[in-house]
């Protein structure tokens, strides 16, 4: 079943027999986390590359005394501190579930065992091309976009995210306080 859920949500990415999938699975363990619950504390280093079942997980930094949202990551999506993960060194980033999350881990050094073989070298790939380009277009969104434009992209990528994640942490990922977040909602509603 793991193997299964696995391949079905990267087919969009590349397709890979399920045997790739099941091989790849071995090397997992499922794992769930409260809500508010720290995945990842700041100033460590990234033990693990997470798949999300469901739920969903926030990064975050500490900034001018709050954190700041940088990403989130939903249901059939990776979730780590990837730069950490990359380069075994601590970093500033702290990764927290936004709601009761079921997940899947793998560990680091079987992440980058995997990494030598074809599945692991495309999951590794298609992992570090989509976050590139993901936090590319968030770069260009703030730099070219209204904060309420920005709102609509974020609202139309997940459209049940006011269910689901914390007014603040959307507010926060926007570059914009809650309350203009509030006054944003009600003139696009």
């Amino acid at each position: 079943m793991l193997a299964e859920t696995l391949k079905k949500s990267f087919d969009k990415y590349f397709i890979a027999p399920i045997e790739a999938w099941k091989e790849f699975a071995e090397f997992c363990e499922p794992i769930i986390f409260k809500k508010g619950q720290i995945i990842k504390p700041q100033g460590t280093t990234e033990k693990y590359f997470y798949f999300i079942i469901k739920g969903s997980a926030g990064i975050f930094l500490w900034k001018e005394n709050n954190f700041v949202c940088l990403d989130f990551a939903f249901e059939n999506s990776a979730c780590c501190d990837y730069m950490s993960l990359l380069t075994k060194q601590p970093t500033e980033l702290e990764v927290v579930a936004l709601e009761k999350s079921e997940m899947i881990r793998i560990s680091s050094n079987n992440f980058h065992n995997l990494s030598r073989k074809s599945v692991g070298q495309v999951i590794m790939q298609m992992t570090a091309e989509a976050s590139f380009v993901e936090k590319q277009q968030q770069q260009i969104e703030l730099l070219t976009k209204t904060a309420e434009k920005r709102y609509r992209i974020l609202q139309a990528k997940f459209p049940n995210i006011h269910q689901r994640v914390a007014q603040k942490h959307i507010a926060s990922y926007l570059g914009i306080t809650p309350q203009s977040l509030s006054r944003i909602r009600n003139t696009t509603n």
